[in-house]
């Protein structure tokens, strides 16, 4: 058999391109300051998000809005985020393909309806969850009248999963930022229920501790998609800054990071 030499052709087809949100295409002041961040003078900034009072939260640098705008025009765009419904609706950038939210829990379809088949498997895997994920709640939120846990905000994610609404997973963010303290935490949770491993997973990135089923994780629901939906005949590339992106990144023909965040120092360091 003759292998034929590369021949370029006119007719692209366009690759998937599936990519975290936070952190990775933007991020808050806070964060610019605290990684120096090029091309982020004032002037510069583009919005990329605004808070619950519609004031801008999240900025791109010139750099970042010029890859989004790449991106936009030269591949079909995916976001693969931990925000659910209503947060996806803070992000003020245009999508007009699928959507991975909530950790991977909710998947949206170009129209912006939700993929049934995906959400009665994630109501099958999570309704049995739902009596220990509230006793988890209850925990986190007794241990906020101690001195050493009273500055501990817990949010419960919920979304409706066959007309029932379910719980997903919790978050607590520390109101003084203590990111030692939520690591603290972390090391406590294994110890609260029985076989805490065997149904859940701690993710902590900076001041967001993350209490999830292992059901939920944005690997499983780019796993459906790139074996139910997507054109295996089209390669796929991703970026994610946080370890909790890595799995999801490994199953694309090509993944990166950015040069800073949670993977960035994870690799420096090794």
């Amino acid at each position: 058999m003759t292998i034929p030499f590369f021949q370029a052709n006119q007719n692209i087809i366009k690759p998937y391109a599936l990519m975290d949100l936070d952190d990775t295409l933007f991020q808050t002041q806070r964060k610019i300051d605290a990684w120096q961040l090029a091309t982020t003078e004032p002037e510069k900034l583009v919005c990329a998000t605004v808070n619950k009072q519609g004031e801008p939260l999240s900025f791109m640098s010139q750099r970042q809005a010029a890859f989004f705008n790449w991106l936009l025009a030269s591949t079909e765009l995916i976001a693969v985020t931990a925000r659910d419904r209503q947060e996806i609706k803070r992000v003020k950038l245009p999508f007009n393909s699928w959507q991975v939210l909530t950790h991977g829990a909710i998947i949206l379809t170009s129209d912006g309806d939700l993929l049934s088949a995906w959400q009665q498997h994630m109501y099958n895997a999570l309704a049995p969850l739902q009596n220990t994920l509230n006793q988890l709640a209850t925990w986190v939120n007794s241990q906020k009248s101690h001195s050493t846990h009273n500055d501990l905000k817990l949010t419960t994610h919920t979304d409706a999963f066959i007309e029932n609404e379910l719980t997903i997973y919790l978050a607590i963010k520390h109101t003084q930022k203590d990111h030692q303290a939520l690591a603290e935490l972390a090391k406590q949770l294994p110890m609260l229920i029985p076989d805490f491993d065997a149904h859940f997973y701690v993710h902590v990135n900076a001041n967001n501790l993350a209490i999830l089923p292992h059901v939920v994780h944005k690997r499983h629901a780019v796993q459906f998609l790139l074996e139910q939906h997507l054109d295996h005949q089209r390669p796929s590339f991703g970026f994610g800054d946080s370890l909790a992106d890595l799995p999801f990144l490994q199953l694309l023909d090509w993944y990166g990071l950015p040069n800073h965040g949670q993977l960035h120092e994870k690799f420096s360091a090794s």
